[in-house]
């Protein structure tokens, strides 16, 4: 049995202590800073939880001394503080953050890790999941010359003008749509304007947009620069979708104003666990001499878990942060320091008992 400490209790880090306890393998310690979260998580008696002053790195020191691996389903300001409480530890560490400059810092944390300690973050989907599979795509290529990454998690059901419901966190979803965007142009290293790159397809007989948003390419920048002509991500959303964004965020200048922005979405935007994840992969480049493009689509939904009702993008972040915890014990990752999502070997990862669901492709 692998103990785990879990430092945050809300919707994802509820659902991963759950998938991990009903795995019958892990031990798990749960904290959170507010009783009534822990109270509301539902979750199993054997799981023992503890409120806890997550900011404080001497109550996290003593937390998680005694634990194999510590997974931070907190605020991506708050991860920081726990990378740190893990390296003084000598723990595995794993996150999901999406902003850069938290995952830049946990980085820099990773140079203090031990022998077999490693820092995982941006565990989820996008970053996450995406970078696994498109940097396996691009392996398959001789030469590389488009790699385009979209991924959209959308209500399956959608009702008001911006064809949108909240289905994770709010503050991740403003930072997406205002802060620069990494890709690869021409090969080099740019920065793209968020909300722009509009762009239309179908799939399913469904009509779909993407446009630029930060966070989704992880470190994937840095790790194909130099190997292909052309590195985008796009977030998917419904037709529309980004012309009402657009006039919020730049015209009316609420990009500006980001708490004002998260009341008025947090006011006017329902929450729904009926959504679904499009996941949407393309590289174009030379196979054996032959111009080649090879795509991946996949579309998961919301779905009964354990006799309770999860959202689409609620298993797939709480599921590829399991699958990359037990890589971890079963030693399919790097055994040291700063561990990129693409260093994950597609196969070892897609094969593992957590990801059943990314095998719902439209293919």
């Amino acid at each position: 049995m692998h103990e785990i400490a879990i430092i945050g209790a809300g919707r994802i880090g509820s659902s991963i202590a759950k998938l991990l306890y009903n795995s019958g393998d892990y031990t798990i310690l749960i904290a959170d800073q507010n009783r009534h979260v822990l109270e509301a998580a539902n979750l199993p008696r054997n799981i023992a939880t503890k409120v806890l002053e997550i900011t404080s790195g001497a109550a996290l020191d003593s937390y998680i001394g005694e634990c194999e691996a510590v997974v931070s389903a907190c605020g991506y300001d708050i991860n920081p503080i726990i990378a740190e409480a893990a390296a003084k530890a000598g723990v595995g560490y794993f996150d999901l953050t999406e902003d850069i400059e938290t995952t830049n810092t946990i980085k820099q944390i990773a140079k203090q890790a031990v022998a077999g300690q490693v820092f995982v973050p941006q565990c989820g989907l996008a970053p996450g999941f995406i970078g696994i599979i498109g940097f396996h795509m691009a392996q398959q290529f001789d030469q590389l010359d488009h790699l385009k990454l979209r991924v959209g998690a959308l209500p399956e059901f959608p009702t008001n003008n911006l064809m949108y419901n909240l289905t994770w966190s709010t503050q991740g979803l403003i930072n997406e749509y205002c802060n620069p965007c990494h890709a690869i142009r021409a090969g080099e290293y740019v920065e793209l304007t968020p909300l722009e790159g509009l762009e239309t397809f179908s799939l399913d007989g469904t009509s779909y947009e993407a446009f630029n948003t930060s966070g989704g390419l992880g470190t994937l920048c840095e790790t194909l620069q130099g190997k292909v002509s052309d590195l985008t991500y796009k977030t998917i959303r419904y037709n529309g979708h980004q012309y009402l964004m657009n006039f919020l965020i730049n015209d009316l200048k609420l990009g500006e104003q980001r708490e004002l922005l998260k009341q008025i979405f947090e006011k006017a935007l329902a929450v729904t666990r009926q959504d679904v994840v499009l996941i949407l992969v393309t590289a174009t480049g030379i196979i054996d001499g032959k111009f080649m493009q090879i795509t991946d689509s996949r579309k998961i939904y919301h779905s009964d878990i354990n006799d309770e009702h999860w959202g689409a993008i609620q298993i797939t972040t709480a599921s590829g942060l399991c699958t990359l915890l037990d890589l971890y014990f079963e030693k399919k990752l790097p055994d040291h320091g700063y561990v990129k999502q693409e260093q994950v070997c597609f196969d070892d990862f897609i094969n593992n008992r957590f990801a059943a669901c990314f095998h719902q492709s439209t293919k």
